[in-house]
């Protein structure tokens, strides 16, 4: 769903080996996950049902192996999303429950939808491995017309606005979720991944 060759092509740049599949048994066996991703979380979800992939998500999440979720694959962490409603009324879509929380639509009336350029973000988790040698106000890149809304405020690592404050990185022990795109944050995006790749 998206950018999967932009983000192996990063991290194979910083001296990762990198195998992009969709064979729950390689992830089952890969010492680190990405789950990047840009598209509906509804469809997201309906792809990795229809690869098996669900069951071996959590599984690795929970095994204690570091896994990194990239914009769709930080949304689909949570219980439910918003995107896909027709009517308020209609149910939200169920996501991977890894999570408590849901995520949220941007109000279209109030703001230009989808968000797309440089947030500057807040650090409130500087002890995160991932923030090693990232400055309180640096800038990274995102494309998104929803927002993850932790329902544990202590996971967001990262915090920035746009007409609402929201998660920009979840965080909690081998768990690691950035909504905007660090393979296209330029040098400070690579510095995050370079951490990831070094865990």
């Amino acid at each position: 769903m998206g950018n999967l060759r932009s983000v192996s092509k990063a991290l194979e740049s910083l001296g990762a080996k990198v195998h992009v599949t969709s064979d729950p048994r390689i992830v089952e066996k890969s010492p680190k996950v990405v789950l990047p991703g840009v598209g509906a979380f509804a469809a997201a979800m309906r792809e990795l049902q229809s690869r098996d992939l669900i069951g071996c998500i959590r599984q690795a999440v929970a095994s204690g192996k570091p896994y990194l979720g990239i914009c769709l694959g930080l949304q689909l962490l949570f219980d439910s999303g918003e995107e896909g409603k027709i009517k308020s009324s209609d149910p939200n879509t169920p996501g991977l429950s890894i999570l408590p929380g849901m995520t949220r639509e941007f109000p279209r009336s109030a703001l230009k939808v989808p968000h797309m350029g440089w947030n500057q973000v807040h650090l409130c988790q500087p002890q995160c491995p991932l923030l090693s040698g990232i400055a309180e106000g640096s800038f990274f890149y995102f494309v998104h017309s929803f927002y993850a809304d932790p329902q544990d405020r202590s996971v967001i690592a990262l915090e920035t606005g746009y007409g609402v404050p929201f998660a920009a990185m979840v965080w909690r022990d081998n768990l690691f979720a950035t909504q905007f795109h660090p393979e296209k944050s330029q040098a400070i995006g690579l510095k995050l991944l370079e951490n990831f790749v070094k865990l």
